[in-house]
């Protein structure tokens, strides 16, 4: 592995080089950058997927990437929307170890098989490497129509792994036994695209560090604030350059993460009504059907048409890693403004690329297509530079400015204390162990016969307030 000049990234490198140096391609060894350009094929309706090499001998076929679950998982039986499965009986190298694992989506879920294989990728880091791998027997709106992928590779920390996080991820793997650094970057293009087109819009997986091509500019980064999802925070929100005036826990409630296998940009039912309104009201449209919004109905122009020059653009506004400071990345309307599909000779029909959520801000493919977004696991920190494939009919459609100053809004956005998913289960595993011995410690009680007589008093009368009945489980 070597050091070059970058593209004048104002960040230190990720192996500890001075500015402006990037990791880069060594010919002879374990990383080759170059060889791992455009080696993701996908649409942001359908996500991006990389080929994959399973097994002995091996079986190819595509995994979805996916930066907000913590799973490698293929499909290991037949499903009438999968192309292609992996069948364990036809690989020498395969070891189940019969651990059941069950794994919830925002979409979809699936119930299968922990084992072990060897796994290459074709345009990878060079070598085979064993990897703990989940073959999936059923599944529910997890493989859907149309799609072109045959598994998921999870990206995120081992805090997420099912079913415990004692199962070492995909990337920690890479790591430890091909001994790259602990760094990956994705690019996504899609950019202006229709959503779910014919599944060849190209992207770019680097494992093991920053490739100078795939972006432009700077690279600015952002704390990691947890290590579970990629979750980092949020200062702030603008519609046309407007700020929305709302108080920045808004926007990381209950969290704010970046994840590629989400398909929109998804925000806090709160969050999400301001930005309508916002976007309505800075339109040049006066009356809009309110089912665009919600996703229900698509809106339509002529080919002739561009729409885009009819919305605002949009910003969100990250903290530095200096934390007085704060930089932006916009969006410009041809990012979620999306092309979806053609109606006759004349019509070309879009969606609202913006969605509500229950429980977290996403910065999911609608926003991630504008960027080459750098996951910088070693220094705990999340990097967004310009893309260079972000072009919609020869113009940028994302910018990134910077540096503003963090001074108008709260030292911290991030409520300081985050119910993690395993933190829930342990919490809840020593409750339920506290009121099994409470309830033991109390059956003994009843058994053992009173030794002597005992005179009620006024005091000793038990009634509804002191009693237990009020805080007994439902």
């Amino acid at each position: 592995v070597v050091l070059r000049p970058g593209s004048g990234s104002r960040q230190q490198d990720p192996l500890g080089g001075a500015d402006g140096l990037a990791l880069a391609s060594d010919p002879g060894g374990t990383l080759n950058f170059l060889a791992m350009v455009e080696n993701l094929q996908g649409d942001s309706g359908r996500g991006y997927y990389l080929e994959m090499l399973i097994g002995t001998p091996p079986q190819a076929l595509n995994i979805l990437v996916d930066t907000g679950s913590s799973n490698f998982a293929v499909a290991g039986v037949p499903d009438p929307d999968v192309t292609s499965y992996f069948n364990t009986k036809l690989s020498s190298t395969y070891k189940s170890q019969g651990i059941d694992v069950t794994v919830k989506y925002s979409q979809g879920s699936w119930t299968g098989v922990l084992g072990t294989d060897v796994i290459t990728i074709p345009k990878g880091i060079y070598g085979s490497y064993t990897i703990n791998i989940a073959t999936i027997l059923e599944s529910e709106n997890f493989f859907l129509p149309g799609v072109k992928w045959h598994g998921i590779l999870g990206l995120a920390y081992d805090a997420l792994a099912k079913p415990s996080s004692s199962v070492e991820t995909f990337f920690d793997s890479l790591v430890r036994q091909a001994k790259i650094p602990n760094i990956f970057s994705l690019q996504m293009c899609g950019a202006g695209l229709p959503v779910s087109g014919s599944g060849t819009n190209g992207g770019s997986l680097v494992l093991g560090g920053i490739e100078p091509s795939l972006y432009k500019g700077d690279i600015w980064y952002t704390p990691i604030k947890e290590e579970w999802y990629y979750q980092v925070e949020i200062l702030k929100l603008e519609v046309g350059g407007q700020n929305l005036q709302l108080d920045c826990r808004e926007y990381n409630a209950d969290k704010a993460i970046v994840d590629s296998g989400t398909t929109l940009l998804r925000l806090p039912q709160k969050v999400f009504s301001v930005v309508v309104q916002a976007i309505a009201r800075t339109s040049l449209i006066q009356e809009f059907s309110s089912g665009f919004w919600t996703g229900s109905q698509l809106a339509c122009w002529d080919k002739t048409e561009r729409p885009w020059s009819l919305f605002p653009k949009l910003s969100i506004y990250l903290r530095d890693e200096n934390s007085s400071r704060s930089f932006r990345i916009s969006i410009l309307p041809q990012l979620y403004i999306q092309p979806i599909l053609g109606i006759g000779e004349n019509l070309q029909c879009y969606r609202f690329g913006i969605s509500s959520s229950t429980n977290a801000l996403v910065i999911g493919a609608t926003v991630m297509e504008g960027f080459y977004v750098i996951f910088d696991r070693a220094q705990r920190r999340v990097g967004f530079a310009v893309s260079p494939c972000a072009e919609v009919d020869g113009s940028p459609v994302s910018e990134i400015e910077g540096p503003f100053t963090t001074a108008d809004v709260a030292s911290n956005c991030v409520s300081s204390v985050s119910f993690h998913e395993p933190v829930l289960w342990i919490a809840s595993y020593a409750l339920m162990s506290l009121c099994g011995i409470i309830l033991l410690v109390l059956i003994i009680l009843l058994l053992i016969p009173p030794r002597c007589p005992h005179r009620y008093t006024d005091n000793d009368v038990v009634n509804d307030e002191s009693s237990l009945v009020r805080h007994r489980w439902k």
